[in-house]
């Protein structure tokens, strides 16, 4: 049993997962291969380098990785100066006693491990970003107020939210779930998301399943959401209910209209599910069956 899913911007990456997980790569390489894909993917704004950045105008890139068969996992937050934090998130789980590194510890230790790169703002984002800016007249002074810019900036919809998230089950039945993010547009600086903590944007038990967040990950961390759909598993729900009852569950977010939040949700059987707030999102898919990977669009289940 094989299996690689992820959210739909991973497509740059699924041909070459899919040919890991043939190979007999574990499911861990897979994951990894197909995540760095998306970040060395300049046109991507949500993730790795040309990522959005915060309000400042840096970029700060947040990842995790859990290994469903230990519940070994590993994760970074606030990364300014390596441009693959899944490869550092990685490395976290596999070098280090922790589980999580963030800001200024985390961007030495890209530096200690070989993984350190240069700037991460790309040309097309930073002039998004400072149209922004310049639009809100925001003051970017060492002591001047950010919070109400901040507020305003981060509901703009197509520039806000975005996130990678893949699982993968190799042919050893190893269960991998991964995701990278620069976070929100316009962000307060050290703003931490969900992709950065494990059982809210990510989380997996090989017992059971695993599953993921993207979206507005403010949402997935009040609710301890991929934790809390794996454990609904754990209890007998389908890939699908499971899911269904995390989004069922999200509290109101204060911001009026209904928020984007997406998930992908994997049974230890290698069933699966992909739903979602909105009617646009799409996933990606493959399966042995399949000759090559397939976007679909996710199931819309509700909205908080």
């Amino acid at each position: 049993m094989t299996l690689l899913l992820a959210s739909a911007n991973a497509e740059i990456g699924m041909a070459l997962g899919r040919d890991l997980l043939l190979s007999g790569a574990s499911a861990l390489d897979v994951v990894e291969a197909v995540v760095r894909a998306v970040e060395d993917n300049a046109g991507d704004h949500t993730v790795g380098y040309g990522g959005y950045p915060n309000i400042l105008g840096t970029v700060e890139l947040d990842a995790s990785v859990m290994d469903g068969t230990t519940r070994a996992a590993g994760a970074v937050a606030g990364v300014s100066a390596c441009r693959h934090p899944f490869s550092l998130a990685r490395a976290v789980m596999e070098r280090l006693p922790h589980v999580m590194l963030a800001g200024a510890g985390a961007d030495r230790f890209a530096r200690e491990v070989g993984l350190a790169s240069g700037d991460l703002l790309e040309p097309e984002a930073a002039a998004t970003w400072r149209r922004g800016v310049e639009t809100y007249h925001v003051d970017l002074g060492d002591n001047a107020p950010l919070a109400d810019a901040v507020k305003t900036l981060v509901l703009d919809p197509e520039h806000v939210t975005g996130t990678v998230n893949v699982v993968a089950i190799d042919a050893a039945g190893r269960l991998v779930s991964g995701v990278s993010t620069s976070g929100w547009a316009w962000k307060y600086p050290g703003r931490v998301g969900d992709t950065g903590c494990l059982g809210a944007g990510n989380y997996a038990d090989a017992r059971y399943g695993a599953a993921t967040c993207t979206g507005w990950g403010e949402l997935a961390i009040r609710t301890g959401a991929a934790r809390r759909a794996v454990q609904s598993m754990a209890g007998g729900a389908s890939a699908g209910e499971a899911l269904a009852d995390v989004l069922a569950d999200l509290p109101d977010p204060g911001m009026g209209d209904a928020v984007p939040f997406h998930m992908l949700g994997v049974r230890a059987d290698g069933t699966y599910a992909a739903v979602s707030t909105t009617e646009v999102s799409r996933y990606a898919v493959w399966e042995p069956s399949m000759a090559a990977p397939e976007v679909r669009p996710r199931t819309q289940v509700g909205a908080p």
